[in-house]
Formats: structure tokens, C-alpha cells, sequence
């Protein structure tokens, strides 16, 4: 999952950016409230963490801009502000989620995994699609009840079709969720995490329609459903 980090205090926002990194998020870390909003106005995430007391812009400046035109990336308002006018406040103001400082990274990233599959209209903790299963907070995954060996960009690969489930996803769609800044991405390279995927996963798991993306559908059937579907 990539995430917008924005925190200006150089030690929190190293720290917070190596944990996440460490919880299995891509990040990008920006230090004001300007480029915060330019961020989230132009670019892909999956969530931000936004803190208030943001230099050039403030936090709370950038949300209500944010939202006033219409961006519904997911917001979780990191700050030390933490009375309740402050809470009210920025939940009222479009914030999806309010942490105060000083932050569990594990309570921040399970609040930032929820954030994501609420945002995607799954209420479950894992991700299904039919005998296809994925666990977000443990990174595995099962096909038909048989767990799957994935590597990291593989499972980062996975985890964007399954939040997306049903529809088709093109590569450029699928490179701006896997790729923070500075990361060089070849021509081929979502090609390979796909090929990869469906030696692992199976062949038809991953639908490709030519000229448009690629599609993982709702239900995905388990190996001995197949079989016996050929036989009847």
C-alpha cells in the first residue's frame, strides 16, 4: 500500500517512515502543508497521515482543501493536538481517523490497513475473492485453503487486485500504487509481477484483456471446483 506521510519534525517522520516501511507500506514523506496537498491532489495513494502543525500550510488547511475538491483518499490526522474540540474538529473537517502523538507504529499501521479496506467497502479483516484469501496485517496468502509463497512486490501486486476485485485495473493504475519516489520502473516490469503471480497463484486467476488492463474476478474458483466443473 502506498501512503503519503506528512510530518515535519525530521526524527518522527524518519522513524514513522522506516516502521511503516517495515509493516509493509510504500511512503512518501513530505514536510510541509503545501506539498502535502500537492501530493494528495496529484497523485495515488492508498491513505495519508497528515499531521496538524504542518510549516507553510497547516494540516487542517490542507484537509479542508483536499476534500473541497473531492479527493477521498483515506486522512489520519497524526498530532499532539488531542482534546476533543481538536478530534471533532478535524473528524468534521473530513478526517477518516485521529491518532495523537506519541503513536504505537503497529496501532498506526493496523488503523491505516482498516482505513484502506473500509475505503473499499471490505468490513473484513482479510480479503476474499472467492477461494482466493489474503491477510493484510500478516502478508500471506492462501488459494483454495493452501497458503502461497509470494515475494514482497508479488504480494504488493496481489493485494491491489484483491481491494479491487471485479474490476479491471490498468498498468499504469497499478504502477501508480506500487511505486514510491525515486523508484525507476521498467516497461515490463508489472508484466513479470503478473507472469510471476500466475506460475505461484494459477493461469487463470488473472485475467488479461488486451488493449485495456487486467482483471481478477470476485470469486475465484479453487483447483478441485475446476475439476469438477470439467467433468460435468
Amino acid at each position: 500500500m502506498r501512503v503519503l506521510l506528512a510530518e515535519d519534525d525530521e526524527l518522527l517522520g524518519s522513524g514513522l517512515k522506516a516502521g511503516l516501511q517495515q509493516q509493509g507500506f510504500l511512503v512518501d514523506w513530505v514536510r510541509d502543508g503545501v506539498a502535502a496537498q500537492r501530493e494528495l491532489l496529484t497523485a495515488v495513494y492508498q491513505a495519508s497521515v497528515l499531521d496538524l502543525g504542518l510549516p507553510r500550510q497547516d494540516g487542517m488547511q490542507c484537509l479542508t482543501a483536499v476534500r473541497r475538491q473531492k479527493i477521498t483518499t483515506p486522512i489520519l490526522i497524526l498530532t499532539a493536538r488531542d482534546g476533543v474540540a481538536d478530534r471533532i474538529a478535524g473528524l468534521d473537517a473530513g478526517a477518516d481517523d485521529y491518532l495523537a502523538k506519541p503513536v504505537d507504529l503497529l496501532e498506526l499501521a493496523a488503523r491505516l490497513r482498516a482505513l484502506v479496506r473500509r475505503a473499499h467497502g471490505v468490513s473484513e479483516p482479510t480479503l476474499e475473492a472467492g477461494a482466493l484469501r489474503l491477510d493484510p496485517a500478516s502478508r500471506q496468502v492462501w488459494l483454495g485453503g493452501q497458503q502461497v509463497e509470494l515475494s514482497l512486490r508479488e504480494y504488493e501486486v496481489l493485494q491491489i487486485f484483491m481491494l479491487n476485485a471485479g474490476r479491471v485495473l490498468t498498468r499504469a493504475q497499478i504502477e501508480q500504487h506500487l511505486y514510491q519516489w525515486g523508484t525507476e520502473v521498467s516497461s515490463n516490469t508489472v508484466e513479470v509481477h503478473i507472469y510471476n503471480l500466475r506460475k505461484k497463484l494459477r493461469s487463470d486467476v488473472i485475467e488479461t484483456l488486451r488493449g485495456v488492463g487486467y482483471l481478477l474476478p470476485r470469486q475465484v474458483k479453487a483447483q478441485a471446483d475446476l475439476q469438477q466443473q470439467g467433468k460435468s
